[in-house]
């Protein structure tokens, strides 16, 4: 009879996978991120079959930059539903900032099969192909984008890159996609740049003009530092794009996927042997 009513007070404390998640998410909007990961281990192991525990426990390795180990998680929802587009997504990112370029790219390309209609606007998709070297799929991705958005710099950029490295410099810049009213500041200076009309000391005060808040002053330093690491890593000056590159991951930190390439793009150009 004890040790009855000693199994019936343990079972009663025992947490469910569900109670747990909640502790977890908790803890993270608590900001301690070690208690919420411990929690939403639990939350796993006492439910190995709850989906919403692995999508919780992913998206924190993700966010303590631990992207294998996040990717891990989404491959065990892919596991549970091989249709599932949007872990095929996420899986994809996760890789590319992983920089597993190839599975990111088979990822995105496995989520376009599955969502076709999102052919146009795969933007990361185009990323990818170039850290890949696939120049011209990547070139083609940004030319659909195009009908999906025509204002946007970075699509015209990012196709000018992967024309660089097959074309050349002057071939890119002659073939330049027009772009409309792009009205982020310092897109449209990034543009002049690129295609050869401002120099990058026009760019970054385009970047600081005003009375800027500090958040708005930090994104539009992020974007211009961004943008003229990957110019001048075009121009094969390594040292100078470091610099930039250095700045827009060090410096000015985003909560954007672009923080990401940019940190991506600094770490491929750090470890090239001079």
């Amino acid at each position: 009879m004890f040790f009855s009513a000693i199994l019936f007070i343990g079972l009663g404390q025992t947490q469910t996978s569900m109670e747990l998640l909640e502790g977890a998410r908790a803890a993270w909007a608590g900001k301690d991120l070690v208690r919420a990961l411990e929690l939403a281990n639990k939350a796993v192991a006492a439910d190995p079959t709850n989906k919403l525990a692995y999508i919780l426990r992913g998206s924190l390795f993700e966010e303590k930059d631990a992207y294998l180990d996040a990717a891990r998680d989404w491959t065990k929802l892919i596991e549970f539903d091989p249709k599932d587009s949007d872990a095929f997504q996420a899986r994809g990112c996760l890789y590319f900032k992983a920089s597993r370029f190839d599975d990111s790219l088979a990822d995105f390309d496995k989520y376009l099969e599955l969502r076709p209609e999102k052919r146009k606007s795969h933007w990361q998709r185009g990323i990818t192909c170039y850290y890949a070297g696939k120049f011209d799929d990547g070139k083609r991705q940004f030319e659909v984008y195009q009908d999906f958005d025509s204002a946007d710099v970075e699509n015209a950029v990012w196709r000018f890159m992967c024309m660089v490295r097959k074309d050349g410099l002057k071939k890119a810049q002659a073939e330049m996609l027009k772009i409309g009213d792009d009205r982020r500041i310092p897109m449209r200076d990034i543009y002049d740049l690129y295609i050869g009309k401002k120099t990058p000391a026009e760019v970054l005060a385009a970047a600081v003009k005003g009375d800027l808040k500090p958040e708005l002053k930090n994104r539009q330093l992020f974007y211009a530092h961004l943008y003229l690491g990957i110019w001048f890593d075009l121009l094969n000056e390594r040292a100078t794009a470091l610099e930039h590159l250095n700045k827009a991951t060090d410096d000015h930190r985003i909560g954007h996927y672009m923080w990401d390439v940019a940190r991506v793009h600094r770490d491929r150009l750090a470890n090239i042997k001079k």
